[in-house]
């Protein structure tokens, strides 16, 4: 008997929507997975910007924006739980003054592969004294796989997964998003077929 494939981690990857998925949400996605195991995958969606910019999200929480380049920058939809509540993704921080990896901010998980995303409102409190970390992506919400889901949708074919880059991230415009993460597969979209193909 063959033993079971050992299982994929997908931490610090992108899974970009197959044409097929037609989901209100996740039509044309492209998800940055912060975290994937054995017992599910969370995720936050890049490319789905909110009708809400930082500014917009800073005067709901009364803190101001001292960091005027990112006021219009939008807020995105990062997926469908808990919508009401702020995730950041970043580089990674080390507390000034400490050699240790101890995270810069109270409720943050540490992403192999350099990124961490921070659900604390201290690092919007950074931002609003123009400190905190440079390239932000502010979420509400995020996308959650139970056990085993994830995968069942990988077989399926909903989804093309690549490892992540962080330039798609925070340097490519929000609408080409999509396009440049299927170029890190050497893909364009036109050559995806909407129907899966099994051989």
């Amino acid at each position: 008997m063959p033993a079971d494939p050992s299982p994929i981690n997908l931490t610090n990857h992108f899974l970009i929507a197959m044409p097929g998925l037609e989901d209100e949400i996740f039509a044309r996605s492209v998800v940055y997975l912060c975290e994937h195991s054995e017992r599910g995958a969370l995720g936050l969606v890049i490319n789905k910007p909110s009708d809400i910019n930082l500014q917009n999200l800073f005067d709901k929480v009364e803190l101001p924006l001292g960091r005027f380049d990112l006021s219009g920058t939008p807020v995105f939809h990062g997926g469908p739980v808990q919508t009401e509540r702020g995730f950041v993704l970043h580089e990674a921080i080390l507390p000034l003054g400490d050699s240790t990896t101890e995270p810069a901010y109270l409720s943050t998980l540490a992403i192999p592969g350099g990124l961490e995303m921070t659900t604390s409102r201290d690092v919007l409190e950074a931002m609003s004294t123009g400190a905190g970390p440079r390239r932000v992506l502010v979420s509400l919400g995020y996308a959650a796989w139970g056990r085993g889901q994830l995968e069942s949708e990988l077989a399926e074919n909903s989804w093309l997964t690549v490892d992540a880059d962080t330039t798609v991230i925070f340097d490519t415009p929000v609408e080409q998003r999509y396009e440049r993460a299927l170029e890190l597969l050497g893909v364009q979209t036109w050559a995806l077929s909407s129907v899966a193909g099994h051989a």
